[in-house]
């Protein structure tokens, strides 16, 4: 899948990974390094650094060198722990160290990058809980898509995108269709169907009948299949799979992560989460992801 000129001149970083030297960051890095390959793109490995709060009794205690200065060096340390990872690297690579708070450097920078990677923990500025709160942010407000790589990686896997029945969002499907089509993978087009007593949106006769449950799954997976269809259509040689499951989406989805070599999901949905900036199933999944997952932007963060 390699970038068109216009997306090279608006996206010049091409794959923007986040690296802070972390065994979590090492995974991304070889993770977007062969990503940024397949697209034909540049490769941006940016870190960050923050500038302690120092307070100096007098003038003649000031640090020498300034505390920018020391700031920086150390992250120009850590980019060199990334260029001796990227030695086999073919392709360009760009390497920025940046002073200030981790998540919002990346999420400044991905203005300028067609995707975005991270690991889902790391040290220092990257340091988070079960997910790294670098991951979080990343994933909520960058302006290009962002895939959040742990240790476990399923390369025979499909690449598995979750749409909200036959309501497809065209960017978190195209986004989908394009890096299956790259790495030769089926793409797996899934909706998870609520029960009927948790949520009644999905069920617009809204007749108190458990069939009904069954009657809207039919209609989902007819759906479903003529968009798989049109896909396959458009992408010769493309494999595509398509199904509804009955039960909650977060749980279905990230059992998915486990077996998908890449699971796709937007920011947002609809129903009454979605004024969220990173909707309740998205947040879900990545805290339980078991492999990579992107999420793409949705909605006005996508414009």
């Amino acid at each position: 899948m390699n970038a068109t000129a216009s997306d090279t001149h608006d996206r010049p970083l091409g794959v923007l990974v986040g690296f802070d030297g972390s065994e979590h960051a090492q995974h991304a890095l070889a993770y977007a390094a062969a990503e940024a390959e397949r697209r034909g793109v540049t490769l941006t490995v940016a870190t960050a650094s923050i500038v302690p709060t120092m307070f100096y009794a007098t003038m003649g205690s000031l640090a020498i060198p300034a505390d920018t200065e020391i700031a920086k060096n150390a992250a120009e340390g850590i980019l060199d722990e990334a260029r001796a990872k990227l030695t086999e690297h073919r392709g360009d690579v760009k390497y920025l160290a940046e002073i200030g708070d981790a998540a919002g450097v990346l999420v400044e920078l991905s203005h300028q990058a067609e995707l975005a990677v991270v690991g889902t923990r790391g040290r220092g500025g990257f340091t988070g809980r079960v997910l790294g709160s670098v991951s979080v942010a990343l994933a909520s407000h960058a302006h290009c898509p962002t895939i959040v790589v742990n240790e476990r990686l399923n390369a025979d896997g499909p690449v598995t995108v979750a749409v909200e029945g036959s309501h497809l969002n065209e960017d978190v499907l195209a986004q989908a269709t394009a890096i299956a089509a790259s790495r030769g993978a089926t793409l797996d087009i899934v909706t998870a169907l609520p029960p009927f007593e948790e949520v009644t949106f999905w069920y617009p006769d809204a007749a108190l009948d458990v069939d009904l449950v069954g009657v809207r799954q039919g209609q989902i997976e007819e759906d479903l299949a003529a968009h798989a269809e049109a896909i396959r259509a458009k992408n010769p040689g493309l494999e595509v799979a398509s199904g509804v499951e009955v039960g909650s989406a977060q749980s279905l989805l990230a059992a998915r992560t486990r077996s998908s070599q890449l699971t796709v999901l937007g920011t947002r949905g609809r129903g009454a989460v979605a004024s969220v900036l990173l909707g309740s199933v998205s947040r879900s999944v990545l805290f339980h992801a078991e492999g990579p997952v992107m999420i793409v932007p949705t909605g006005e963060q996508a414009a």
